[in-house]
């Protein structure tokens, strides 16, 4: 009954045109990262913003919670081949955080930098459509350990390994830099309509 209904839903979504190709439709919200699951003190915790800013920022997280807050429901797609729709984030919206960061014209790219070394490089052109956030909530909620909490970037037209978790820093820089799973074979560019999965280059 419960694949049924799942099975009914994703022909509907699929007939919107709202479901990549080699996708599936999930009702739950499956668990996939690199490395253990890191524990914070919010007391000591902060987002940097470097590269080509004006000045490097940093913000505590009592001065992220004062920053203005968006509510967005948008689908979300993972390079593993599962799709989640509709999903409600609540966070600070990109754009905005840029105008805050005092982020260069000559900025093209970003980088971010999260817990363990991990990097993910997204273009800023991405970054400006208005669903993408530094996401603090899902489904109204603060974000679970295991899904980047207390802070997880959300870049909602990409495969999903580009909304890194546990979000720690953003560098702007004016030429691209593979991250972590781009170093490692995954497309640069991540469309999940293209379905641009792998790279056969083994990293571009």
């Amino acid at each position: 009954m419960f694949d049924n209904k799942r099975r009914e839903l994703e022909q509907q979504i699929d007939m919107q045109g709202r479901l990549p190709p080699g996708q599936s439709l999930t009702l739950k919200f499956p668990v996939l990262h690199y490395g253990p699951v890191p524990t914070y003190d919010l007391n000591t915790w902060n987002l940097r913003a470097f590269g080509l800013v004006n000045e490097e920022k940093s913000w505590s997280w009592a001065n992220v919670l004062k920053l203005p807050m968006k509510t967005v429901t948008t689908d979300i797609h993972c390079v593993t081949r599962w799709s989640k729709f509709d999903t409600v984030w609540e966070g600070v919206l990109f754009s905005e955080f840029m105008k805050l960061a005092g982020v260069q014209p000559e900025a093209k790219y970003v980088i971010a930098h999260c817990e363990y070394g991990f990097t993910a490089n997204v273009p800023i052109e991405a970054l400006l459509d208005e669903g993408a956030l530094l996401a603090i909530k899902f489904d109204n909620k603060p974000l679970e350990a295991e899904h980047g909490y207390p802070m997880r970037l959300l870049t909602p037209k990409k495969y999903f390994w580009k909304s890194a978790k546990w979000l720690r820093g953003l560098e702007f820089t004016e030429t691209d830099r593979l991250g972590f799973w781009e170093q490692a074979g995954y497309h640069n560019e991540a469309d999940p309509f293209k379905e641009q999965r792998f790279s056969r280059f083994g990293g571009g």
